[in-house]
């Protein structure tokens, strides 16, 4: 916990002055009390007190006074908040693997429709932005908030050549520096230990990939770029190691309408491919990746779990860790104790008679 306004913290230098104050006032009385022929008389008609009855209202008051007089440093703690700055970068594999039907229809179609989940789940004004790699990494869509856009550039979605998953990072780190000026872009010398800290921007990556890095920079290092800027990546693997058929429509291949070289046959089928093939995910890339980040992996085997995975991770990306005021908590606690020490000194004091002079 810190204080915005440690100086107010003098006020407590009151407390002694109160104390002595009410010392004095409790011996002048006695020095002014009346003396009565039948002081038996006096304590019969008194009610029973005992020490603790005469101290508790006063340690409360003095208590209160003391939680106002830090309520009035502003104080404030570290806590998760919901944040409603947080961008999140989809990164989408769109290698020639994404064909692969062990996913029906095939892992690219069912990734277009666990994105489109994601995106329509999100509230709105949320800001999500699209990164697509093969063999090289690029911005889909911008980070926005205008989901129609993001969803029509999910049907735009071409499979091509090679996989660069650490390209796709890079790329997704400067997509964060365009509208974050607290994140430094790909280049720019930034110390590193940002995310051991414990301490995230609001910004976060989302990489899914069937496969692993054969193009580009190595994706640990391009995820130690990301934890210097306290950006955390959270990693999916889709898709099974089993060999399958690997089928793409015309329209779901970029360039020339070739497969890994070969011309693609009647109904998307590869010629000389061999009917089948797979491609082996890199968990232990994938799941350092995201212990470098203070992100998590997750496999997604299939598109079931593929979207229950996209669509929990909301509840971990939102809650950021923020410097939150917490004076009113400190006010309201104050109050209340200030409250019960005037209460119990009223109610227990409430059938004592009044002696006075003469009487």
């Amino acid at each position: 916990m810190s204080l915005t306004w440690p100086w107010a913290l003098s006020t407590l230098l009151a407390l002694p002055v109160l104390l002595a104050v009410r010392w004095w006032m409790r011996r002048r009385r006695r020095r002014e009390a009346v003396r009565l022929s039948s002081v038996a008389l006096v304590r019969a008609a008194l009610p029973g007190r005992s020490l603790w009855r005469r101290r508790i209202p006063a340690w409360l008051f003095v208590a209160g006074l003391v939680v106002l007089s830090t309520g009035a440093a502003r104080p404030q703690a570290s806590v998760l908040v919901p944040s409603n700055k947080a961008t999140i970068l989809l990164a989408i594999d769109v290698s020639a693997s994404m064909c692969s039907t062990d996913v029906r229809p095939n892992r690219l179609v069912a990734a277009q429709r666990a994105a489109r989940e994601f995106i329509e789940a999100q509230k709105d004004g949320s800001r999500i932005g699209l990164v697509t790699f093969s063999g090289i990494a690029g911005v889909l869509v911008a980070p926005t908030a205008d989901k129609k856009a993001l969803l029509k550039a999910i049907d735009t979605l071409r499979t091509g050549r090679g996989t660069a998953v650490g390209l796709a990072i890079l790329t997704a780190i400067d997509a964060i520096a365009e509208i974050n000026p607290d994140v430094p872009p790909t280049g720019v010398e930034v110390p590193g230990g940002g995310a051991a800290s414990g301490d995230y921007a609001p910004d976060t990556i989302v990489v899914l990939t069937d496969g692993r890095n054969t193009h580009g920079v190595d994706p640990v290092t391009a995820a130690g770029e990301a934890a210097a800027r306290r950006l955390r990546i959270y990693t999916i693997g889709f898709g099974t190691t089993e060999p399958v058929p690997m089928v793409c429509s015309p329209d779901q291949i970029s360039g020339d309408r070739t497969f890994r070289g070969d011309p693609i046959g009647p109904a998307g089928y590869p010629r000389g491919f061999g009917g089948g093939g797979y491609q082996q995910i890199d968990e232990e890339t994938l799941t350092q990746i995201a212990e470098t980040t203070g992100g998590e992996y997750f496999k997604a085997e299939n598109a079931k779990a593929l979207s229950d995975v996209l669509l929990d991770l909301p509840s971990s990306i939102s809650l950021q860790r923020e410097e939150t005021e917490i004076t009113v908590w400190f006010a309201l606690a104050g109050a209340l104790l200030v409250l019960a020490a005037v209460a119990l000194s009223q109610w227990w004091n409430r059938s004592v008679p009044v002696v006075r002079r003469g009487e």
